[in-house]
């Protein structure tokens, strides 16, 4: 059974560096400090997102659909997914706000989850 690599130190949380690599097949080790893919990077549930998210073809509707939840809140998963990769959120603060209150108003959300988006 393989295991997956772990990218933060279960101790401080800091990004881990990958230091050696092996083949499976004639034994090769090669040691030296090795930067991993920015997708790497990403916490179990962000990769998950991503993977509904593509599969979805980027349909926010399908990807709603699919996870059960509300429009800010694929919005917010998305951001938070670009942001993890390096990439700057340009965020409309207004329209973000109306969204929210939107999807509040129609139950798709509870108030706390509204809060936590708002403040966000």
């Amino acid at each position: 059974m393989s295991k997956k690599m772990l990218t933060a130190c279960p101790v401080c949380g800091k990004p881990l560096r990958v230091t050696r690599l092996r083949c499976n097949h004639c034994d090769t080790t090669i040691e030296g400090t090795f930067e991993t893919c920015k997708f790497c990077q990403l916490t179990a549930e962000q990769r998950d997102f991503v993977e509904v998210f593509l599969t979805a073809r980027g349909n926010i509707k399908e990807v709603e659909r699919l996870l059960g939840i509300s429009y800010p809140t694929v919005r917010s998963r998305l951001d938070a997914v670009i942001e993890a990769l390096g990439y700057r959120v340009e965020r409309d603060q207004n329209s973000q706000r109306r969204e929210v209150l939107q999807a509040l108003d129609k139950g798709e959300i509870t108030p706390e989850e509204a809060i936590r988006l708002l403040r966000s």
